[in-house]
Protein backbone atom coordinates (compact mmCIF):
# COMPACT_ATOMS: atom_id res chain seq x y z
CA UNK A 1 0.00 0.00 0.00
CA UNK A 2 0.80 3.81 -0.42
CA UNK A 3 1.59 6.03 2.46
CA UNK A 4 2.81 9.16 3.19
CA UNK A 5 6.10 9.33 5.47
CA UNK A 6 7.80 12.27 6.91
CA UNK A 7 11.45 12.94 5.42
CA UNK A 8 12.87 11.90 9.01
CA UNK A 9 10.99 8.55 8.70
CA UNK A 10 12.12 7.24 6.01
CA UNK A 11 14.10 3.95 6.40
CA UNK A 12 16.69 2.43 3.90
CA UNK A 13 15.45 -0.19 1.48
CA UNK A 14 11.97 1.89 1.20
CA UNK A 15 10.30 2.67 -1.99
CA UNK A 16 9.66 6.07 -2.52
CA UNK A 17 6.87 7.02 -5.25
CA UNK A 18 6.64 10.55 -5.46
CA UNK A 19 7.24 14.16 -3.05
CA UNK A 20 4.44 14.73 -0.88
CA UNK A 21 5.51 18.42 0.48
CA UNK A 22 7.97 20.70 0.36
CA UNK A 23 9.04 24.16 0.48
CA UNK A 24 10.68 24.31 -3.20
CA UNK A 25 9.62 22.91 -6.46
CA UNK A 26 12.32 19.88 -6.47
CA UNK A 27 11.27 17.01 -8.60
CA UNK A 28 11.93 13.32 -8.49
CA UNK A 29 13.88 11.79 -10.99
CA UNK A 30 11.49 8.76 -10.74
CA UNK A 31 10.20 6.68 -8.22
CA UNK A 32 13.05 4.35 -6.76
CA UNK A 33 14.13 2.48 -3.28
CA UNK A 34 16.31 4.48 -1.08
CA UNK A 35 20.02 2.65 -0.61
CA UNK A 36 21.62 5.43 1.30
CA UNK A 37 21.28 8.02 3.44
CA UNK A 38 22.53 10.57 1.21
CA UNK A 39 19.63 10.17 -1.12
CA UNK A 40 17.41 11.28 2.31
CA UNK A 41 19.89 13.88 3.19
CA UNK A 42 19.53 14.87 -0.51
CA UNK A 43 15.72 15.55 -0.49
CA UNK A 44 15.70 17.09 2.94
CA UNK A 45 18.45 19.76 1.71
CA UNK A 46 15.69 20.74 -1.14
CA UNK A 47 12.99 21.18 1.17
CA UNK A 48 11.12 17.97 0.87
CA UNK A 49 8.99 17.32 4.09
CA UNK A 50 7.63 13.82 3.22
CA UNK A 51 7.07 11.53 0.66
CA UNK A 52 4.86 9.09 -0.58
CA UNK A 53 6.55 5.32 0.36
CA UNK A 54 4.91 2.30 -1.39
CA UNK A 55 5.38 -0.29 1.33
CA UNK A 56 4.69 -3.67 -1.45
CA UNK A 57 8.05 -2.75 -2.30
CA UNK A 58 10.37 -2.42 0.19
CA UNK A 59 13.32 -4.46 0.44
CA UNK A 60 15.07 -5.78 3.87
CA UNK A 61 18.78 -5.03 4.60
CA UNK A 62 21.39 -7.68 5.21
CA UNK A 63 24.98 -6.86 6.02
CA UNK A 64 26.88 -8.88 3.68
CA UNK A 65 30.46 -10.63 5.32
CA UNK A 66 32.74 -7.41 3.71
CA UNK A 67 30.48 -5.02 5.69
CA UNK A 68 28.19 -3.62 2.70
CA UNK A 69 24.85 -3.49 3.03
CA UNK A 70 22.81 -5.49 0.65
CA UNK A 71 19.12 -5.32 -0.01
CA UNK A 72 16.75 -8.02 -0.43
CA UNK A 73 12.62 -9.18 -0.92
CA UNK A 74 11.22 -9.98 1.99
CA UNK A 75 9.70 -13.35 2.45
CA UNK A 76 6.27 -13.78 2.23
CA UNK A 77 4.12 -13.93 5.56
CA UNK A 78 0.60 -14.60 6.30
CA UNK A 79 -1.93 -12.07 5.43
CA UNK A 80 -2.33 -8.97 8.02
CA UNK A 81 -5.31 -7.23 8.08
CA UNK A 82 -4.77 -3.31 9.28
CA UNK A 83 -6.76 -1.82 11.16
CA UNK A 84 -9.43 0.85 9.93
CA UNK A 85 -6.95 3.71 10.88
CA UNK A 86 -4.25 3.03 9.44
CA UNK A 87 -5.99 2.37 6.08
CA UNK A 88 -7.17 5.88 6.35
CA UNK A 89 -3.73 7.24 6.59
CA UNK A 90 -3.05 5.09 3.34
CA UNK A 91 -5.91 6.00 1.42
CA UNK A 92 -5.02 9.82 2.02
CA UNK A 93 -1.95 9.10 0.57
CA UNK A 94 -3.55 7.47 -2.18
CA UNK A 95 -6.08 10.31 -2.70
CA UNK A 96 -2.55 12.69 -3.00
CA UNK A 97 -0.43 10.53 -5.45
CA UNK A 98 -3.86 10.34 -7.67
CA UNK A 99 -3.84 13.80 -7.96
CA UNK A 100 0.00 14.43 -8.31
CA UNK A 101 -0.62 11.55 -11.33
CA UNK A 102 -3.76 13.52 -12.48
CA UNK A 103 -1.76 17.33 -12.27
CA UNK A 104 1.37 16.09 -14.81
CA UNK A 105 -1.43 14.24 -16.74
CA UNK A 106 -3.14 17.69 -17.15
CA UNK A 107 0.45 19.54 -17.35
CA UNK A 108 1.49 17.22 -20.34
CA UNK A 109 -1.65 17.71 -22.46
CA UNK A 110 -1.53 21.71 -21.77
CA UNK A 111 2.38 21.16 -23.47
CA UNK A 112 0.99 18.92 -26.11
CA UNK A 113 2.99 16.46 -24.50
CA UNK A 114 2.01 13.17 -25.69
CA UNK A 115 -0.12 11.33 -22.52
CA UNK A 116 1.56 8.36 -20.52
CA UNK A 117 -1.53 5.99 -19.65
CA UNK A 118 0.59 3.74 -17.30
CA UNK A 119 1.07 5.98 -14.54
CA UNK A 120 -2.75 6.22 -14.51
CA UNK A 121 -3.71 2.53 -14.86
CA UNK A 122 -1.24 1.82 -12.20
CA UNK A 123 -2.99 4.51 -9.82
CA UNK A 124 -6.54 3.68 -10.69
CA UNK A 125 -6.03 -0.02 -10.45
CA UNK A 126 -4.49 0.43 -6.65
CA UNK A 127 -7.59 2.47 -5.95
CA UNK A 128 -10.06 -0.23 -7.20
CA UNK A 129 -7.92 -2.46 -5.33
CA UNK A 130 -8.32 -0.56 -2.05
CA UNK A 131 -11.96 0.03 -2.45
CA UNK A 132 -12.70 -3.85 -3.30
CA UNK A 133 -10.81 -4.37 -0.04
CA UNK A 134 -12.56 -1.67 2.09
CA UNK A 135 -14.32 1.13 0.58
CA UNK A 136 -14.97 3.14 3.96
CA UNK A 137 -10.89 4.60 3.84
CA UNK A 138 -11.31 6.08 0.70
CA UNK A 139 -14.91 7.01 0.88
CA UNK A 140 -13.96 9.05 3.85
CA UNK A 141 -11.36 10.68 2.13
CA UNK A 142 -13.41 11.93 0.17
CA UNK A 143 -14.42 14.24 2.61
CA UNK A 144 -11.26 15.50 3.11
CA UNK A 145 -10.96 18.25 0.09
CA UNK A 146 -9.05 21.42 -0.57
CA UNK A 147 -10.76 24.33 -2.54
CA UNK A 148 -8.46 25.40 -4.89
CA UNK A 149 -7.92 21.90 -6.32
CA UNK A 150 -11.18 21.08 -7.32
CA UNK A 151 -10.25 20.03 -10.89
CA UNK A 152 -8.08 17.58 -9.63
CA UNK A 153 -9.72 16.07 -6.97
CA UNK A 154 -12.80 16.24 -9.21
CA UNK A 155 -11.25 13.49 -11.05
CA UNK A 156 -9.85 11.53 -8.46
CA UNK A 157 -13.19 11.41 -6.61
CA UNK A 158 -15.59 10.36 -9.25
CA UNK A 159 -12.76 7.87 -10.26
CA UNK A 160 -13.58 6.75 -6.38
CA UNK A 161 -17.39 6.99 -6.36
CA UNK A 162 -17.12 4.92 -9.63
CA UNK A 163 -14.81 2.32 -8.01
CA UNK A 164 -17.28 1.90 -4.66
CA UNK A 165 -20.23 2.17 -6.91
CA UNK A 166 -19.21 -0.81 -9.20
CA UNK A 167 -18.49 -2.97 -6.40
CA UNK A 168 -21.85 -1.89 -4.88
CA UNK A 169 -23.28 -3.49 -7.86
CA UNK A 170 -21.37 -6.65 -7.86
CA UNK A 171 -19.56 -5.37 -11.24
CA UNK A 172 -15.95 -7.12 -11.36
CA UNK A 173 -13.03 -6.07 -10.94
CA UNK A 174 -11.50 -6.21 -14.10
CA UNK A 175 -14.55 -3.79 -15.71
CA UNK A 176 -14.56 -1.52 -12.61
CA UNK A 177 -10.71 -0.50 -13.52
CA UNK A 178 -11.36 0.25 -16.71
CA UNK A 179 -14.39 2.47 -15.35
CA UNK A 180 -12.25 3.81 -12.64
CA UNK A 181 -9.64 4.59 -15.67
CA UNK A 182 -12.25 6.67 -18.02
CA UNK A 183 -13.33 8.53 -15.24
CA UNK A 184 -10.23 9.56 -13.95
CA UNK A 185 -10.07 11.12 -17.69
CA UNK A 186 -13.65 12.06 -17.99
CA UNK A 187 -12.68 15.95 -17.46
CA UNK A 188 -9.29 16.46 -19.13
CA UNK A 189 -11.03 18.44 -21.38
CA UNK A 190 -11.49 21.04 -18.94
CA UNK A 191 -7.72 22.37 -20.29
CA UNK A 192 -8.91 23.98 -23.10
CA UNK A 193 -11.35 26.08 -21.66
CA UNK A 194 -10.61 29.62 -20.77
CA UNK A 195 -9.76 30.50 -17.05
CA UNK A 196 -11.99 33.10 -16.74
CA UNK A 197 -15.31 30.80 -18.12
CA UNK A 198 -13.83 27.43 -15.95
CA UNK A 199 -13.25 29.62 -12.88
CA UNK A 200 -16.29 31.92 -13.26
CA UNK A 201 -17.81 32.35 -9.43
CA UNK A 202 -20.76 33.66 -11.13
CA UNK A 203 -23.24 31.87 -13.67
CA UNK A 204 -22.72 31.49 -16.82
CA UNK A 205 -23.80 33.23 -20.00
CA UNK A 206 -25.62 30.95 -22.58
CA UNK A 207 -23.04 31.65 -24.23
CA UNK A 208 -20.04 30.84 -21.64
CA UNK A 209 -21.98 27.43 -21.37
CA UNK A 210 -22.32 26.88 -24.43
CA UNK A 211 -17.91 27.05 -24.74
CA UNK A 212 -18.13 25.04 -20.94
CA UNK A 213 -19.89 21.99 -23.12
CA UNK A 214 -17.28 21.70 -25.65
CA UNK A 215 -14.67 20.16 -23.01
CA UNK A 216 -16.84 16.99 -22.87
CA UNK A 217 -15.74 16.88 -27.31
CA UNK A 218 -12.22 18.11 -26.00
CA UNK A 219 -11.68 15.11 -23.34
CA UNK A 220 -12.81 12.35 -26.35
CA UNK A 221 -10.29 14.07 -28.77
CA UNK A 222 -7.65 13.84 -26.31
CA UNK A 223 -8.32 10.60 -24.78
CA UNK A 224 -8.76 9.33 -28.49
CA UNK A 225 -4.72 10.16 -28.98
CA UNK A 226 -3.72 8.06 -26.06
CA UNK A 227 -2.74 4.49 -26.62
CA UNK A 228 -4.01 1.58 -24.49
CA UNK A 229 -7.29 3.40 -23.84
CA UNK A 230 -10.11 0.56 -24.11
CA UNK A 231 -13.75 1.20 -25.61
CA UNK A 232 -15.21 0.66 -21.95
CA UNK A 233 -12.88 3.67 -20.89
CA UNK A 234 -13.78 5.74 -23.59
CA UNK A 235 -17.57 5.06 -23.12
CA UNK A 236 -17.81 6.40 -19.35
CA UNK A 237 -15.70 9.65 -20.04
CA UNK A 238 -18.08 10.37 -23.12
CA UNK A 239 -21.34 9.96 -21.41
CA UNK A 240 -20.84 11.43 -18.69
CA UNK A 241 -22.97 14.70 -19.36
CA UNK A 242 -25.66 12.54 -21.01
CA UNK A 243 -29.07 12.58 -19.38
CA UNK A 244 -31.94 10.02 -20.00
CA UNK A 245 -34.84 12.95 -21.36
CA UNK A 246 -31.92 13.83 -24.11
CA UNK A 247 -31.17 17.25 -22.60
CA UNK A 248 -27.68 16.43 -21.94
CA UNK A 249 -24.52 17.07 -23.89
CA UNK A 250 -22.12 16.42 -26.27
CA UNK A 251 -24.60 13.59 -27.91
CA UNK A 252 -27.88 14.62 -26.89
CA UNK A 253 -28.36 10.75 -26.37
CA UNK A 254 -31.52 9.67 -24.81
CA UNK A 255 -32.87 6.58 -22.48
CA UNK A 256 -31.65 3.07 -24.56
CA UNK A 257 -29.04 4.48 -25.88
CA UNK A 258 -26.85 5.73 -22.94
CA UNK A 259 -25.66 2.70 -21.71
CA UNK A 260 -25.29 1.80 -17.68
CA UNK A 261 -21.62 2.80 -16.88
CA UNK A 262 -22.76 6.74 -18.81
CA UNK A 263 -25.87 6.52 -16.18
CA UNK A 264 -23.48 5.59 -13.00
CA UNK A 265 -20.72 8.20 -14.12
CA UNK A 266 -23.62 11.39 -14.65
CA UNK A 267 -24.79 10.56 -11.16
CA UNK A 268 -21.22 10.04 -9.75
CA UNK A 269 -20.37 13.39 -11.30
CA UNK A 270 -23.52 15.34 -10.07
CA UNK A 271 -22.72 14.28 -6.60
CA UNK A 272 -19.52 15.00 -6.50
CA UNK A 273 -19.93 18.59 -7.88
CA UNK A 274 -22.99 19.10 -5.39
CA UNK A 275 -20.89 17.99 -2.23
CA UNK A 276 -17.44 20.21 -2.99
CA UNK A 277 -16.36 23.16 -1.64
CA UNK A 278 -14.93 25.42 -4.13
CA UNK A 279 -13.56 28.34 -3.54
CA UNK A 280 -16.63 30.24 -4.74
CA UNK A 281 -19.17 27.75 -3.48
CA UNK A 282 -19.50 25.99 -0.21
CA UNK A 283 -20.77 22.14 -1.13
CA UNK A 284 -23.84 20.93 -0.01
CA UNK A 285 -24.42 18.33 2.82
CA UNK A 286 -24.52 14.37 1.37
CA UNK A 287 -28.59 14.43 2.47
CA UNK A 288 -29.38 17.67 0.35
CA UNK A 289 -27.21 16.02 -2.21
CA UNK A 290 -29.14 13.16 -2.19
CA UNK A 291 -32.47 14.77 -2.49
CA UNK A 292 -31.44 17.18 -5.72
CA UNK A 293 -30.20 13.29 -6.90
CA UNK A 294 -33.62 12.05 -6.52
CA UNK A 295 -35.60 15.32 -7.79
CA UNK A 296 -33.28 14.87 -10.97
CA UNK A 297 -33.87 11.05 -11.20
CA UNK A 298 -38.55 12.18 -10.69
CA UNK A 299 -37.84 14.81 -13.56
CA UNK A 300 -36.27 11.98 -15.74
CA UNK A 301 -32.46 13.03 -16.22
CA UNK A 302 -31.05 10.52 -14.64
CA UNK A 303 -31.99 6.69 -13.97
CA UNK A 304 -34.31 6.39 -11.02
CA UNK A 305 -32.95 2.83 -10.08
CA UNK A 306 -29.63 3.67 -9.86
CA UNK A 307 -30.16 6.94 -7.75
CA UNK A 308 -31.65 5.06 -5.40
CA UNK A 309 -28.77 2.20 -5.53
CA UNK A 310 -26.08 4.75 -5.28
CA UNK A 311 -27.50 6.13 -1.97
CA UNK A 312 -27.65 3.09 -0.66
CA UNK A 313 -24.13 2.34 -1.67
CA UNK A 314 -22.95 5.17 -0.26
CA UNK A 315 -25.66 5.11 2.92
CA UNK A 316 -28.15 7.66 3.68
CA UNK A 317 -25.58 8.69 6.48
CA UNK A 318 -21.83 8.30 3.93
CA UNK A 319 -19.03 7.05 5.82
CA UNK A 320 -16.91 10.06 7.12
CA UNK A 321 -19.74 12.55 6.94
CA UNK A 322 -19.80 14.67 9.85
CA UNK A 323 -23.69 15.15 11.75
CA UNK A 324 -25.49 17.13 14.63
CA UNK A 325 -26.59 15.02 17.72
CA UNK A 326 -29.41 16.56 19.42
CA UNK A 327 -26.83 17.17 22.51
CA UNK A 328 -25.08 19.59 20.97
CA UNK A 329 -22.07 17.17 19.75
CA UNK A 330 -20.74 16.58 16.35
CA UNK A 331 -19.67 13.11 15.41
CA UNK A 332 -18.70 11.68 12.54
CA UNK A 333 -20.02 8.23 10.93
CA UNK A 334 -17.76 5.25 11.10
CA UNK A 335 -19.93 2.35 10.40
CA UNK A 336 -23.10 1.07 8.84
CA UNK A 337 -25.69 -0.53 10.55
CA UNK A 338 -29.09 -2.45 9.58
CA UNK A 339 -31.05 0.65 10.31
CA UNK A 340 -29.53 2.66 7.20
CA UNK A 341 -30.70 5.82 9.40
CA UNK A 342 -28.75 5.29 12.64
CA UNK A 343 -25.38 4.25 11.86
CA UNK A 344 -22.35 3.79 14.18
CA UNK A 345 -20.74 7.44 14.92
CA UNK A 346 -17.94 9.02 17.04
CA UNK A 347 -18.40 11.90 18.74
CA UNK A 348 -15.66 14.37 18.94
CA UNK A 349 -16.74 17.99 19.62
CA UNK A 350 -18.74 20.15 21.86
CA UNK A 351 -20.63 22.82 19.77
CA UNK A 352 -21.69 24.89 22.62
CA UNK A 353 -17.99 25.15 23.58
CA UNK A 354 -16.55 25.03 20.30
CA UNK A 355 -13.69 22.35 21.52
CA UNK A 356 -13.08 18.67 20.66
CA UNK A 357 -13.46 16.46 23.31
CA UNK A 358 -12.21 12.97 23.94
CA UNK A 359 -14.26 10.38 21.33
CA UNK A 360 -17.24 8.35 22.39
CA UNK A 361 -18.45 5.65 19.78
CA UNK A 362 -22.08 5.50 19.45
CA UNK A 363 -24.16 2.71 17.99
CA UNK A 364 -27.58 4.41 17.48
CA UNK A 365 -29.16 1.68 16.29
CA UNK A 366 -29.28 0.73 19.50
CA UNK A 367 -29.40 4.07 21.25
CA UNK A 368 -32.70 5.79 21.96
CA UNK A 369 -33.00 9.81 22.30
CA UNK A 370 -30.47 10.94 20.01
CA UNK A 371 -31.63 12.70 17.07
CA UNK A 372 -29.13 13.16 13.87
CA UNK A 373 -28.95 15.73 11.33
CA UNK A 374 -26.37 15.77 8.57
CA UNK A 375 -24.01 18.71 8.36
CA UNK A 376 -20.43 19.86 7.02
CA UNK A 377 -17.48 21.19 8.67
CA UNK A 378 -17.45 24.71 7.13
CA UNK A 379 -20.87 25.04 9.53
CA UNK A 380 -18.80 25.30 12.10
CA UNK A 381 -15.66 26.96 11.12
CA UNK A 382 -13.86 23.07 11.20
CA UNK A 383 -11.67 21.32 8.62
CA UNK A 384 -12.47 17.61 8.31
CA UNK A 385 -8.28 17.38 7.58
CA UNK A 386 -7.95 18.37 11.35
CA UNK A 387 -10.97 16.17 12.09
CA UNK A 388 -9.41 13.07 11.05
CA UNK A 389 -6.06 13.60 12.21
CA UNK A 390 -7.79 13.97 15.38
CA UNK A 391 -9.79 10.83 15.56
CA UNK A 392 -6.58 8.86 13.96
CA UNK A 393 -4.67 10.31 16.95
CA UNK A 394 -7.25 8.42 19.13
CA UNK A 395 -7.58 5.09 17.44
Amino acid sequence: MIIEVGITKIKLGQYIVDIVEQTGTYQLKGPGHVKSQAIIDNLANHGVSSVLIDTSKSLVIKNSDNGDIQFTRPEQTDTYVEPLAFEISQAKALFSHSKSIQRQLLRNIMNDIDVDIVPVKEVTDDAVEAVFKNPDALACVLNIRIKDDYLLEHAVSVSILMSIFCRHLGIEKRLAKEVAIGAFLHDVGKVKIPDEILNKPAKLTPEEFAVMQTHVQHSIDIINNIAGISDLSMEVAALHHEKLNGSGYPYQLAADDISMYGRMITICDIFDALTANRVYKAGYCHIKAFNILRKLAKDGELDQILVDQFIRCMGVYPIGSLVELNANRLAIVEARTDDPTRPKVRSFYDIDHRHYTMAEDIDLSSTEGIVIKSVRADDFNLEMNKIVEFLMLQG
